[in-house]
């Protein structure tokens, strides 16, 4: 029996075992196929359960028609609590993706005027980011509750920043990267430091780049212009726990200046 020669809603059933990507595809297939595609039924079940408590905590509300359309809006990062965390949908697995911004972190002393300010900046989805004037003492730590996340994923979180110009003694040393949760600890390391343009080396890099080579983390690139370092990894099995995540270079007792911070994302790693 063909596909198309079922009834729409068990032919939406169907699609709702794929991916969004692959019910997209499959809508070509015919205008029977397509039609169900569309339902309102299909397209919820790529929603999170708790979607409805999700949009209420939504900053600015948003308007859509049918369930396909607020998939595709909450496929783009869209303020949530105050404006102080975004949420959004991975297009992939529809898994909930989260990033705290600045504000939500606990940065040492980011509340001291001598050692970091605090910006708009119009690259940012967030009202202000935090940027580093001068420091010895580099900390940055951030937590949420996983009962938050989609359950039965694995998950990375991403510490996203840019180097102001004037940005001074961050990759000396290696800062030290970290996620735990419950029993589950990981670790590494990253010299914070631009990534290489154009695949040209100043001379007194290179022995910095070969330092950088034998480490397990790098900086990269994002499409919004921002920079991320991995932090680490964990599986969500999907009980209620806390997740703690952070950077540090607190060894090193020389000066560090020059890093502009916008939050950590939590996102399914794949």
């Amino acid at each position: 029996m063909k596909l198309d020669h079922l009834p729409e809603d068990c032919i939406a059933h169907v699609l709702s075992l794929t991916s969004p990507r692959d019910v997209c595809k499959s809508s070509l297939v015919s205008s029977v196929v397509h039609d169900a595609a569309e339902s309102d039924l299909l397209w919820e079940k790529f929603l999170p359960s708790d979607y409805r408590e999700i949009l209420s905590r939504l900053a600015t509300p948003v308007m859509f028609t049918s369930k396909k359309e607020l998939f595709q809006r909450l496929c783009n990062p869209l303020l949530v609590d105050g404006g102080k965390k975004t949420f959004s949908l991975d297009k992939l697995t529809s898994k909930k993706c989260y990033m705290l911004s600045a504000k939500e972190l606990s940065i040492t002393w980011a509340s001291n005027s001598l050692y970091w300010c605090w910006k708009p900046v119009d690259q940012s989805r967030f009202n202000e980011v935090a940027e580093l004037i001068i420091i010895c003492w580099l900390e940055i730590k951030g937590k949420m509750n996983t009962g938050m996340l989609s359950p039965n994923t694995t998950y990375c979180a991403y510490l996203i920043v840019k180097f102001a110009d004037r940005a001074v003694g961050l990759d000396s040393i290696p800062s030290e990267v970290s996620v735990e949760v419950g029993n589950y600890h990981s670790q590494g390391t990253i010299y914070l430091r631009r990534p290489k343009e154009d695949g040209k080396q100043p001379l007194e890099g290179i022995y910095i780049q070969r330092r950088i080579e034998a480490e397990d983390r790098v900086l990269r690139e994002r499409e919004d212009g921002w920079l991320e370092v991995e932090l680490g990894e964990f599986y969500n099995d999907g009980s209620d726990r806390e997740v703690k995540m952070s950077l540090k270079e607190i060894k090193g007792e020389h000066l560090k200046g020059g890093l502009i911070v916008e939050g950590i994302e939590l996102r399914p790693k794949y």
